[in-house]
């Protein structure tokens, strides 16, 4: 109460007409900040440490598995078995398992091409084979080129099904749920799925269909990605970043410890058994493939995932793209882990450890507290931390903590390791729409269930074509600037400029280069930025070039 009264008397005095009025303000922020924002502040510190020790924690723990695994432990795949199917003079064909693969696809005029050849040209008895394109298309015009490059196929004998429907209902897991009651569909044994801008290679079935075949356990086998635009431009490096580490540890340690990941919705063969059993595709998220993934552990099941098997396929280029794809991916997991997390506990059919796993690394750690902390530590308290010195975050938290998590995560690409600081400043910025989607996950709020197709533009080459005939539309003031990362970049930059000032901890060297980077952000869409970031590139790998010379 007696604090409240100061302020309470400085206010009266203000408002009588004193001629100091900075002098005021100054006081009144004083008497305000102490016993009110002060408070409040070390606690969202606190909290925001807390989460980064986790974080932190899981990733060195990651790390330490994949390492082991590499010295002393055998290799994923050779813990399970594996044998080339061989023919049979009586039998025929018939020794080798009935395969579906399904290509879900909407108005993808860029990429159906490639997508539908990639399918069918992989190998395998071409009586056992049976490809199902899933095209809910709403332009009519695709559709039909759709429709006539199924057809050139089917002329060459393909044994190819061009399935569509009325309506969208579910998105990409209704097209899916949809193209499994066909009676063709329902005597498969294994249903390996491909997004519209994959490519796998020829030999994808003979690699990852006997591993399923000869392990019953197995109902799931997961491939990784390959990048085929990772050097477009700047933004494209950032994400080829972050998802060599999905792969090459998370989806690695997962794997080799409880047999469990979450699937990456394509590139990868399901066990029709075990498919069915998890209850087939669910719409109630907008990841239908984690949900099928958690689901189908909860059976029982198995996965394995094989990083030495790749397939092709591409980056979003545009920033509008990238982030409609990061609110899909980090509002889903929320969502999901909303709706399913009870469900996990009372399970019987998986061990506690396995549970344990689930919830807190899988989901708690991974999916939730990754996004929060890389926001609120760095960009709202620290920054705040500046205006309100009565809290001061402790160095391991501000440059241990965050160096060895940066270090483990480019260690991944070691190409562009010399990028990290881009990188850093890049996923600051992402983690501004990570964290808003996933409190709109956990609340199940406005846009939990907003689905927007990444756009797709057929490789490297295309996608430079595209991007300059986006520059020539022209856009909206609205939708050329986004004014949520401006109000951030000002914010950062005005707090730097603070801290240049009157600080005594140097974060307005961070402060200044995070402002920089949700300032250019901010005008994800102009012509301009897309071409800076493709020149900044070119002359960051020139001057290393150069160097190393």
């Amino acid at each position: 109460m007696g604090k409240l009264s100061a302020i309470g008397v400085t206010l009266e005095s203000f408002t009588s007409g004193g001629d100091d009025i900075i002098g005021k303000i100054i006081e009144i922020w004083v008497q305000f900040r102490v016993p009110v924002l002060a408070p409040l502040l070390r606690i969202l510190m606190y909290v925001s440490l807390a989460m980064s020790i986790m974080l932190f924690v899981e990733k060195v723990y990651m790390s330490v598995v994949v390492g082991f695994n590499c010295l002393f432990g055998r290799k994923t795949e050779k813990r399970y078995k594996w044998e080339e199917f061989k023919d049979d003079v009586e039998l025929g064909s018939s020794v080798y398992p009935l395969v579906l693969i399904q290509v879900p696809m909407f108005n993808e005029r860029e990429v159906y091409q490639l997508s539908i050849g990639a399918a069918c040209g992989l190998s395998w008895p071409s009586d056992r084979i049976v490809i199902q394109v899933l095209d809910d298309s709403t332009d009519p015009v695709i559709k039909d080129m759709v429709k006539v490059e199924c057809e050139k196929w089917a002329s060459k004998g393909t044994n190819i099904h061009y399935q569509v429907r009325d309506n969208r209902k579910g998105y990409k897991a209704g097209a899916l749920k949809e193209g499994l009651k066909h009676q063709y569909a329902n005597e498969c044994d294994y249903v390996a799925i491909f997004d519209a801008d994959f490519q796998p290679e020829p030999d994808f079935l003979w690699k990852t269909i006997p591993f399923l075949h000869h392990n019953s356990e197995l109902g799931l086998v997961q491939a990784r990605w390959k990048f085929v635009n990772s050097d477009e431009c700047l933004m494209t490096r950032m994400q080829e970043m972050s998802l060599n580490y999905h792969f090459k540890v998370e989806q690695e340690v997962g794997s080799s410890t409880h047999a469990f990941f979450g699937f990456n919705g394509t590139a990868g063969v399901w066990r029709m058994a075990a498919l069915n059993e998890a209850g087939g595709w669910k719409d109630r998220t907008t990841v239908e493939d984690m949900d099928l993934a958690v689901r189908a552990s909860l059976k029982g099941w198995k996965f394995l995932y094989l990083g030495s098997i790749k397939v092709k396929n591409e980056l979003p280029s545009s920033l509008k793209a990238y982030r409609y794809q990061q609110h899909r991916w980090s509002c889903g997991p929320a969502n999901l882990f909303r709706k399913m997390i009870y469900e996990i506990m009372i399970n019987e059919k998986v061990t506690l450890w396995k549970k344990l796993h689930v919830i807190y690394s899988f989901f708690f750690v991974r999916k939730i507290v990754a996004h929060i902390v890389t926001f609120v530590l760095y960009c709202v308290v620290i920054p705040a931390s500046v205006w309100i010195p009565e809290v001061e975050v402790p160095t391991w938290g501000t440059i241990y903590i965050p160096t060895v998590i940066t270090i483990l995560n480019a260690v991944g690409t070691p190409r562009s390791f010399y990028l990290v600081v881009f990188w850093i400043v890049f996923e600051n910025v992402m983690a501004l729409h990570r964290t808003k989607a996933t409190f709109i996950g956990i609340l199940e709020a406005q846009r939990v269930n907003e689905w927007v197709v990444t756009e797709k533009h057929g490789g490297a080459s295309k996608a430079k074509t595209v991007t300059r005939q986006h520059g020539r539309l022209g856009f909206k003031l609205s939708e050329r600037i986004l004014m949520l990362e401006l109000c951030v970049g000002i914010i950062l930059f005005v707090s730097g400029c603070y801290d240049l000032a009157f600080g005594k901890y140097y974060y307005y060297i961070y402060l200044y280069l995070q402002s920089i980077a949700f300032v250019i952000m901010g005008f994800f869409e102009s012509k301009k930025t897309m071409r800076l970031q493709k020149t900044q590139l070119h002359l960051i790998v020139t001057f290393f070039a150069v160097s190393k010379k």
